[in-house]
């Protein structure tokens, strides 16, 4: 596995990738591009969140092994998908990126959008999901000492990611209905929403709740063991 030794440009990598050449790749995608090219939007994305997730880690050893974890990680993403109104999606994004850094959870929250979408329908709404679920985990992951710590934070913090989630997924449906971003419209969305959003909220409290736990504790000795 790639490796990037250069730690000043692991970091400029950290901040360029999530906050600035995803969200222009999405918006732009949308804006600009015709709605057929969606996939190489969203393949663009998964390009830059692979890379962000090799900026993570030093050692290629280190790279490898969390590669994997990833991998198991996203795949319980996709699984949880087929789970009728509740998705734990987010909550295992969560987790991810607490115990296995931030670049970790980015990487599983965008790969669990494209991947499982290939069974639930590719559209050019699949490039925002990416960008909110991989920008959920990312501030899960810079949160993680105190999101450890405390599991009533944990809880604020799944329902918040409920909220985050279905407004990021309502600028979509304004600037894909408008072709710009129009505050009235967004309102409008975001009342509509309501009911998803409460889903999105109550869904992410229950799985955190009785997933955060014994997840985190495997994780966690994963990670001591093989030093990931």
């Amino acid at each position: 596995m790639l490796v990037i030794r250069n730690s000043r440009l692991r970091n400029f990598l950290k901040i360029l990738i999530p906050f600035v050449l995803i969200p222009i790749l999405v918006f732009t995608g949308v804006i600009v591009f015709a709605e057929k090219r969606y996939l190489l939007v969203s393949f663009g994305v998964a390009i830059l969140a692979i890379i962000l997730f090799i900026a993570g880690f030093e050692k290629k050893m280190t790279g490898s092994r969390r590669m994997v974890i990833v991998s198991v990680m996203t795949a319980f993403c996709i699984v949880g998908r087929f789970i009728p109104f509740f998705k734990p999606i987010t909550a295992i994004t969560v987790i991810t990126a607490i115990y296995l850094g931030g670049e970790s959870g980015f990487l599983v929250g965008a790969l669990a959008a494209v991947l499982s979408n290939f069974y639930f329908g590719q559209g050019p709404w699949t490039p925002f999901q990416m960008l909110a679920w991989g920008l959920i985990g990312l501030f899960a992951g810079y949160l993680s000492k105190w999101l450890k710590k405390s599991r009533g934070l944990l809880i604020a913090y799944g329902i918040m990611s409920g909220v985050v989630y279905s407004m990021v997924m309502d600028v979509w449906s304004v600037v894909w209905y408008n072709s710009s971003f129009e505050w009235g419209i967004y309102k409008a969305s975001m009342i509509t929403a309501i009911p998803h959003t409460v889903l999105y909220a109550v869904s992410n409290f229950i799985f955190l709740w009785f997933l955060a736990k014994p997840i985190g504790e495997k994780l966690e000795r994963i990670r001591i063991k093989y030093g990931v």
